[in-house]
């Protein structure tokens, strides 16, 4: 399986870092992962809405252009499907059986995710209501596959 993370930012904590590298050479024998990072938009603090929406698109067409047309895309989105550890491993290995070789998880900037990347999402999972930095994020969620292919080849690992 082809599994490609697309975030907005350059990762700069040097902890963060750290840990999704000890996690994407942990996956090394499960899966091809590519980290790709697209730049944020610069912006000010106080933005209108409509200020907001031309940074979410661009960084969406940023996004979007990171990813080809035969990817399943999952959108990491406070709004979407709530999953637990379980239900990510069922999920891809749902998408690996059926054939979904190429997977792209995509995280949003601090403003979250672009009317088009949602559109072209062909889902939408959360892993709470709480709000986590994106950069922290990218962190969990690696941890979280990693977890995935531990859980589907009924490897231990900790509760």
């Amino acid at each position: 399986m082809n599994i490609s993370i697309v975030s907005v930012g350059k990762l700069k904590e040097k902890y963060l870092k750290m840990g999704i590298d000890e996690y994407l050479k942990r996956l090394g024998p499960y899966a091809k992962i590519d980290v790709i990072e697209v730049p944020d938009e610069k912006a000010p603090e106080n933005l209108s809405e409509n200020e907001m929406e031309m940074v979410k698109n661009a960084e969406g067409e940023r996004i979007l252009s990171k990813i080809g047309a035969d990817v399943h895309v999952v959108a990491m989105a406070i709004e979407g499907k709530a999953v637990s550890s379980e239900d990510l491993a069922a999920n891809l290995d749902r998408l690996a059986t059926y054939g979904k070789s190429k997977v792209a998880f995509v995280i949003g900037g601090s403003l979250g995710l672009s009317a088009a990347v949602m559109k072209r999402a062909d889902e939408k999972i959360s892993f709470g209501k709480i709000t986590y930095p994106h950069q922290l994020m990218k962190l969990v969620l690696v941890e979280q596959i990693y977890r995935a292919f531990r859980i589907n080849r009924g490897e231990p690992y900790h509760k």
